[in-house]
């Protein structure tokens, strides 16, 4: 191979690997297209139009066609019948028949309560269906992103555990270096390697773990070796408007999915009421039909053919009258259904209002602890830089200087994390509150390095 092949292969690959990195909104599309329990709650909602279709076409006639054809045999029978001579002979009659039937019939219901009440239902089904599918569409999201950052601090904590293996890999040279020219005792060349056989194991538990991270969201989204995207430098958290809770309750009772279809569910279970109570009163239908008859026969002396046609047009009124105490005993269920979806509705209304206050108050939390934590880190560096010097005019000993460094990459380790839930719980607020869309995923790709 020519040697300007190896930098060119080189940059080709560099390259490469490069553009191989995913943004959030990226791998969030392509779990829309993958993740299996999102696949379902969407061929679940477009069940719920056909559905309605269904419903809907009570309102409308139904024709039916029958065509059939039968054949029959006679067996024959014998008589004695006198003849002209005055004598007297056996008679045999052989019958068969084939008659060939054809007919069109029609219903149109002219008055039918319970059929409106049906499609009343099924409308408010389509509802349902479309708030149980932006359930799913919310929890995807939140599941896609908790992935992305989870690969992301995971990434962050082994870079972390490598640089501090690093660290102390010098520190424990520097101590035996010292060591041997008497200017440190023992311990602390054993301490500097304990300290580095522990890092050691760090670091073996931070790759394991950015390997299963990235196992989890490689599931996800359907790809293997996602490579998502870092936060850009220097680090910008997402804003949160408002920043008080009442608006965020206000807006999770109105228009959380889970709080609208229990009220949906409400709305279907006194419509079924209705429908129990129509149980009760007259159904009128059109009737018409349209038919003709062939039928040919033959027998030892006589043929038999002919045809009939016949067509009817009529009114049909059905009144229950007695139905065994069946009628009376469903409206009494359906009471009872309401009553419990009227509970659901409660329910469903306390459950979001206390997801909501969580998620708030965590979210206040959150970034509370992200700029004590940013200060934090500022002061650990400089009581590192202090450690070190004072290490080297001899008033810190090598113990000082490992945990002042071990000390900064705990706090460095807990900023990250606490970034990345200040963004994830900022899209569970929203979740919460009912107001999480695929635009918000659009909108953290923004806070991403390019």
């Amino acid at each position: 191979m020519p040697r300007l092949a190896l930098p060119l292969l080189a940059i080709l690959g560099a390259l490469s690997a490069g553009t191989q990195a995913q943004s959030l909104n990226e791998l969030y599309q392509a779990a829309r297209d993958y993740d299996a329990g999102y696949l379902a709650a969407r061929a679940q909602a477009e069940t719920a139009q056909h559905r309605l279709t269904q419903a809907q076409a009570l309102r409308k006639p139904t024709v039916g066609m029958a065509v059939g054809s039968t054949y029959s045999q006679v067996d024959p029978i014998s008589a004695t019948v006198p003849t002209v001579a005055g004598k007297r002979a056996d008679y045999k009659t052989n019958t068969n028949t084939t008659t060939t039937t054809a007919g069109l019939s029609a219903s149109y219901s002219l008055y039918n309560r319970a059929n409106g009440v049906t499609i009343s239902q099924a409308e408010r089904g389509v509802v349902v269906a479309r708030a149980d599918l932006d359930v799913a569409e919310q929890d995807l999201i939140v599941r896609v992103t908790q992935a992305y950052f989870d690969v992301l601090a995971a990434r962050e904590a082994l870079a972390t555990a490598q640089a501090s293996k690093k660290f102390i890999a010098e520190q424990l040279a520097a101590a035996k270096r010292s060591f041997e020219v008497g200017t440190a005792t023992i311990t602390d060349t054993r301490e500097a390697q304990a300290r580095f056989d522990r890092a050691s194991a760090q670091e073996l538990a931070a790759e394991n773990d950015l390997r299963v991270k990235r196992v989890t969201l490689d599931q996800l989204v359907g790809r293997l070796d996602v490579d998502p995207k870092p936060l850009a430098l220097p680090v910008a958290l997402p804003v949160v408007e408002p920043v008080t809770l009442d608006p965020w309750l206000t807006q999770a009772d109105e228009w959380h999915p889970q709080v609208r279809r229990a009220r949906l569910g409400l709305e279907v279970a006194q419509l079924e009421i209705d429908k129990a109570k129509a149980a009760t009163g007259p159904t009128v239908n059109l009737t018409g039909s349209l038919g003709a008859q062939d039928l040919r026969g033959s027998s030892t002396n006589t043929g038999v053919r002919g045809s009939l046609g016949n067509a009817s047009v009529g009114v049909q009124l059905t009144m229950p009258l007695y139905t065994g105490g069946a009628t009376d005993a469903r409206l009494r269920e359906t009471l009872a259904l309401a009553e419990k979806s009227r509970n659901d509705v409660e329910f469903a209304r306390r459950s979001v209002a206390e997801a909501t206050r969580r998620s708030f108050f965590g979210l206040q939390s959150l970034r509370a602890q992200v700029k004590a934590l940013e200060a934090a880190e500022s002061s650990s560096k400089l009581a590192l830089e202090a450690t070190q010097l004072g290490y080297k005019v001899g008033v810190r000993v090598n113990l000082d200087v490992l945990n002042a460094q071990a000390q900064l990459n705990a706090v460095q380790n807990d900023l990250a994390k606490a970034r990345y839930d200040v963004i994830v719980t900022s899209l569970r607020l929203r979740q919460a509150s009912g107001q999480l869309r695929p635009d918000d995923v659009a909108n953290l790709d923004a806070l991403l390095a390019k």
